[in-house]
């Protein structure tokens, strides 16, 4: 059997998506993304960044139908095997509407997924699914962005939607819908790993996702000039916090994220070895490096060959044989 179908199965399992996710939403940054995911497909052999095309802050006031239409056309226009998304306006926006019917109903079949900003109860996800339902994109998943304590309190009843695919963490609007009782500091590249609020959002969501097989994903670290805070920002969030993907704001970004979220050499060679002792042993219990192993660590090591290829990195002929017959 397929390590997949084996030790995945029926398994409520987190979901697997490109470990970064790219926001912009100026047309010449939007355009520059689009290119870059390009040229980095072919450089790592797998697309390892999602594009997210962004009309919330992207949108001038006044001119949101005008930017829905841009974006709609960016994403039709985009190249075969690319992975865009867009972020509508919140569904209590005036816009809302309009963003789903122009996007989702001109190219919904060419985009990976919807991110819901804003998302504060279930009943807001399923104003959005009706309204992608209405456009015609039956199909296309949704993300949601949690930003204040109310929604940090709802996260695994949003969690548990069945649209629902990921959800991510505003960091910044969740700070200041405090009213001054979380620093500025709770928004900063170290304060918002201490803070004991911020901290306490962060675990709620990155939990709610993995107990409903969805993607945890971390937010904004604005401090993209300050590589070795945000390289630290990005390790604590995949090592200490749970988290599977991550916001990139800035293309400097993109890169520090997916090195810090792949698997490293080690693990892939360790991951790839005890898989092919448990193969050998019919996926029976046994003793690898003097330590007992079964199911659940196999489940494990598994996992980390699927980041692995996600993220291009360099995979063992052995390893390479299972993505062959998964993908033949």
């Amino acid at each position: 059997m397929h390590p997949n179908d084996l030790l995945l199965g029926a398994q409520a399992r987190t979901g697997t998506l490109p470990v970064c996710d790219h926001y912009s939403g100026v047309e010449a940054r939007m355009r520059k993304s689009l290119a870059l995911q390009e040229e980095m497909t072919q450089e790592f052999g797998a697309c390892v960044f999602d594009v997210t095309l962004d009309c919330e802050d992207g949108a001038p006031v006044g001119g949101e139908a005008e930017h829905a239409a841009l974006v709609a056309e960016l994403a039709l226009g985009a190249k075969p095997g690319a992975r865009v998304a867009v972020r509508v306006h919140p569904v209590d926006h005036p816009a809302f509407e309009n963003d789903v019917a122009t996007i989702a109903g001109k190219a919904g079949h060419r985009l990976v997924h919807i991110m819901l900003p804003k998302v504060e109860t279930p009943q807001d996800v399923e104003r959005a699914s009706r309204a992608l339902h209405a456009a015609g994109a039956r199909e296309l998943p949704l993300q949601g962005l949690i930003e204040s304590p109310a929604a940090v309190h709802r996260a695994f009843d949003i969690a548990a939607h069945p649209r629902m695919q990921s959800l991510s963490f505003g960091l910044m609007d969740f700070v200041s819908a405090h009213g001054g009782a979380i620093p500025s500091a709770g928004m900063g590249v170290q304060g918002q790993f201490t803070h004991p609020l911020v901290v306490r959002a962060k675990l709620e969501i990155s939990s709610a996702c993995h107990a409903h097989g969805k993607v945890p994903s971390h937010g904004v670290v604005t401090e993209f000039k300050d590589r070795d805070a945000f390289r630290a920002a990005a390790s604590r969030a995949a090592n200490e916090f749970g988290y599977t993907r991550m916001w990139s704001i800035h293309p400097d970004q993109i890169r520090t994220i997916v090195e810090v979220f792949a698997p490293s050499a080690d693990e892939i060679h360790k991951a790839t070895q005890l898989l092919r002792a448990a193969e050998a042993a019919g996926w029976a219990p046994i003793s690898f490096d003097g330590k007992l192993e079964d199911r659940a660590s196999y489940r494990y090591y598994w996992q980390v060959l699927q980041r692995a290829h996600q993220t291009g990195r360099q995979l063992p002929e052995q390893a390479r044989e299972w993505f062959a017959r998964n993908q033949s």
